[in-house]
């Protein structure tokens, strides 16, 4: 293995998309859904290690979930999981990450991932991010992985590129954030837009330039730091600097306003595992169209449900169609699995009870 590549794996999320199951204490990247035996964050992990040195795998996570990525990670070196004391989306995130390997390597070439994604395809997918490196190893380029839509999607940020193809690789021309429905639907008919897995790659000195160009206060507050970074004082000092970070997407941030920005796009069986619905598209399901987790399950005149209920528990349906039904703990979810975007306020709402905070 190259010893200038490094992966940083993004697990500071909440996942409140996916309440009641994932709560504020262990949220949807530290849990276990399909059967494995290896939770969301595990199976990256091990996924990336394939392709790049253990020693080199960075972890980026909110400190109070720190002991669980070495619990779950106990072959990590504690001084990689980097703790974030506050949270302020993926460009201080980043930022971070890039200085404190900017610190250890200047060469170093680096894959950014979500915590929380499925990948079916394994070998195509490491086989596509070996090519990536390589691509930006010999240039100044940001390279994201898009994934052809399926269906017309309304959770994911699409990507459009440009005529042209250079052995997979094709020039980016904008980048939308979540579209309605029907523009869901002209962006897969039109064949020009992609899916944006959020899977980022690029040398850290290209990176950190375009931090530098377009995000100079996010990254000047680590790149004060970067002496600092691995020693017995960065704690501190990113307690100090980090909370004062905007709060920014790095797709919002750069991707959208960088000049040399490629995708390379494939097939992977990719999934991000971010709501109930993409969930239900991965389960197996019954001549209903019915699928069910953990429990056991009658359906009557039910069609299109995923139904979560804890281990040994039985759940009989009668009459729903395209439901999400999910009891973890103290709560239970019922919603339609069209309208499930609107957990995020549920949540928000069950926060503002009394003693709501207990159920979050």
């Amino acid at each position: 293995m190259d010893n200038n590549r490094y992966c940083v794996i993004m697990a500071g999320g909440i996942g409140s998309r996916f309440w009641p199951f994932s709560r504020n204490a262990r949220p949807k990247q530290f849990l276990e859904f399909l059967g494995t035996g290896r939770s969301l964050l595990q199976m990256t992990f091990d996924r990336f290690a394939r392709i790049i040195p253990q020693e080199n795998i960075l972890v980026v996570t909110n400190k109070m979930y720190k002991s669980l990525v070495l619990e779950q990670l106990p072959m990590i070196n504690p001084a990689h999981v980097l703790a974030e004391p506050a949270r302020r989306n993926t460009a201080p995130c980043i930022a971070y990450a890039t200085n404190f390997i900017l610190a250890k390597n200047p060469e170093a070439v680096m894959v950014v991932a979500p915590s929380d994604h499925l990948i079916t395809r394994e070998d195509e997918f490491v086989a596509a991010v070996g090519k990536g490196l390589d691509f930006v190893t010999g240039q100044p380029v940001l390279l994201t992985l898009g994934i052809k839509p399926s269906r017309p999607e309304t959770g994911y940020g699409y990507i459009q590129v440009e005529s042209g193809n250079e052995d997979g690789f094709r020039r980016v021309k904008t980048f939308t954030e979540k579209p309605n429905a029907e523009l869901a639907k002209v962006f897969m008919e039109s064949g020009e837009f992609f899916w944006n897995s959020g899977v980022f790659l690029w040398k850290a000195s290209t990176i950190q330039q375009a931090f530098e160009d377009y995000l100079p206060d996010i990254v000047g507050r680590f790149t004060q730091g970067r002496a600092l970074m691995g020693t017995d004082r960065e704690e501190a000092y990113i307690e100090e600097v980090f909370p004062g970070c905007q709060n920014i997407s790095i797709d919002y941030g750069i991707m959208e306003h960088a000049q040399q920005v490629y995708v390379l796009c494939g097939d992977f069986g990719w999934s991000d595992l971010g709501t109930w619905g993409s969930l239900y598209e991965q389960l197996d399901k019954d001549g209903d169209g019915n699928a069910h987790l953990s429990c056991r399950m009658l359906s009557y005149d039910s069609q299109d449900n995923i139904v979560v209920l804890p281990k040994g528990k039985l759940a009989v349906l009668q009459g729903l169609k395209g439901y999400i039904v999910v009891e973890s703990d103290d709560a239970l979810l019922i919603c339609r699995k069209s309208e499930e975007q609107r957990i995020r306020q549920f949540v928000n709402d069950v926060n503002m009870l009394p003693d709501g905070n207990q159920y979050i």
